[in-house]
Formats: C-alpha cells, structure tokens, sequence
C-alpha cells in the first residue's frame, strides 16, 4: 500500500506538470488551429535560461526573466513567422510544418550549448525529502503540484473572466465573426502563444528538479509526453487537458513503479504507456474526452 501511495502521488505530481505543457498546446490549438510541435524546444529554451542565470539573478530572478523571454520568443514565432504563411489557403497545415522547422533550429542551438552536461536551475528545493504518514515524497514534487494548481487556475481563471479569454473563445468559434465585433484576432493569437511559452518555462522548472539528475538536451523531448494528454482531452478543451494530463501523469507512475509486474510487456513500458493510453481512448472517444460536440476528430 506505501508504494502505490508514493506512486499515485508521484503520478499526480507528474500529470500536474503535464497539465502545463498540455495547455499550452491546447491555448495554441484554440488560438490558431496549429499544432505547436516547437514546444519542447521552448520548453528547453525556458529551463536552460534558468540554468545560466540563476548564479547572478537568483532563482526567482531567473525564473521570472525566463518565463518573459520564452513568452517573447514563443510570440515572435508567430508573429514573425506564422503570419508571414496566414494568407496560404492551407495556413494551418503550412504554419504547423513551420514549427517543426522552430523546433529544429532551437534544439540544434540548445543542445550545442548545453552539450553532455546536466544543468542545475537553482530550485530552492533541492533534493529534500518530506515525510506523508508512510510516505516519503520529494518536495519538489509537492512543489510541483502547489504551483501547477495555482497556475493553472490562474489560467483557467483568465480564460473565464477576462477580456482576453472571452475574446479567445469567440475567435476560436467563428474567427470571422470575432473579427466583425471588432476583436483583434492577430492580437489574441500572439498572446495566446505568450501564454503557452511561460507555461513551458514553468514546466521546465519542475521537469529537471529531484528526482530528476538535472537540465540536458534531453530534456524537451519531454514535452511530446504531454502531446497525447492534450490528444485524450480534445485539442479545443483546456479541462480536458488537465483531466488528460492527469491520467498520462498516474499511467506513467503506476507503469514505471510495477515494472517488475509488466516485465511481460518489456522493458522501459513506461515511455510508451502514455502513447497507448492515447491509442486506446481515440479508439473509444476520437474526439477526445472532453471535446465539444461537433468537434474535428484529432
């Protein structure tokens, strides 16, 4: 019973950082109908700036210069290079194509600047250990789910009541008709991209925290086990996200903790458990769990 509570927590804590990446995805998705598959690279972007600054700003320092400059790179990959292709009459499909083209070009960079190192991003964290009745749970992992909470009903919150959110959801419904009430659609999108790269850059934070070894170049590719969460939840469904990242985070854990029971299944089944969850919900909901009805299959 211990080791399936230090699992479960251990999968919450993972799915709670998923439901970051995941988000992103989703915020982008509704925003402008591209898959953004230079996530992971931004992702990296965020944690390696950390990593550098930490020793002369600090880590809150460092964390928050960080979260604004992934936030302006993310927004100047759309507005200087996805709009460039907006007038193709297959601008999503060409945009999405974009972004691998990002994401190649900044995990080139990245991982010749980091190299075969493994980068210390300062947390406050470390390696402590707490202490949960008969539970033993890295802080970092507590961490992980205090903040991802409140980001994220800080998101949920913007998309909700504010001006931004309600001019999201109306472009993302009827971009036309967005357009002829007036809302800025182009502006809606730029920060919607902002959004999605601070979410990474937070992600990032708790991705190479204990009981993670560090930052490598590795690090990004992370980000694509958040992909299937954003898949199970419906692309246009910011609680699906959540619902999805959730469910990857505790099929990951549980996976990797009862290895030595799935031995059948291989080695290193845990990679891969994500991706058959995903598999397996499609074949039931191809829309996604939580996606509106009528919505485009993913």
């Amino acid at each position: 019973m211990t080791v399936l509570l230090a699992t479960v927590l251990d999968g919450l804590a993972l799915g709670a950082v998923y439901a970051l990446v995941a988000l992103g995805f989703v915020i982008v998705f509704k925003a402008s109908g591209v898959l953004d598959f230079a996530h992971g690279s931004l992702l990296l972007l965020g944690g390696y700036l950390v990593a550098v600054l930490h020793g002369t700003l600090g880590f809150a320092g460092a964390a928050a210069v960080a979260v604004l400059a992934t936030a302006a790179v993310a927004g100047a990959v759309d507005r200087l290079l996805l709009r460039r292709v907006a007038a193709d009459p297959h601008a999503a499909t060409v945009q999405t194509i974009v972004t691998i083209g990002v994401d190649i070009v900044l995990l080139t960079d990245l991982s010749r600047r980091i190299g075969g190192d493994l980068l210390g991003l300062g947390d406050p964290w470390r390696d402590t250990v707490r202490t949960l009745g008969p539970v033993s749970v890295a802080e970092s992992r507590l961490a992980a789910v205090a903040v991802s909470a409140v980001v994220i009903g800080a998101v949920f919150t913007l998309f909700r009541y504010s001006a931004w959110g309600l001019s999201l959801r109306a472009a993302a419904e009827d971009p036309e008709a967005a357009a002829l009430q007036g809302i800025r659609t182009a502006r809606v999108r730029t920060l919607a991209w902002c959004l999605a790269g601070a979410l990474a850059t937070v992600a990032a934070v708790f991705l190479a925290a204990f009981p993670a070894p560090g930052l490598d170049s590795g690090t990004g590719q992370i980000a694509l086990k958040a992909f299937p969460a954003a898949i199970i939840g419906g692309l246009t469904s910011p609680p699906g996200a959540l619902a999805g990242s959730l469910l990857i985070g505790l099929t990951e854990a549980l996976a990797a903790g009862y290895q030595s029971e799935l031995h059948v299944l291989g080695d290193g089944f845990a990679d891969v458990a994500p991706y058959a969850v995903m598999i397996l919900v499609l074949l039931v909901r191809p829309a996604g769990l939580l996606a509106a009805k009528g919505a485009a299959r993913v």
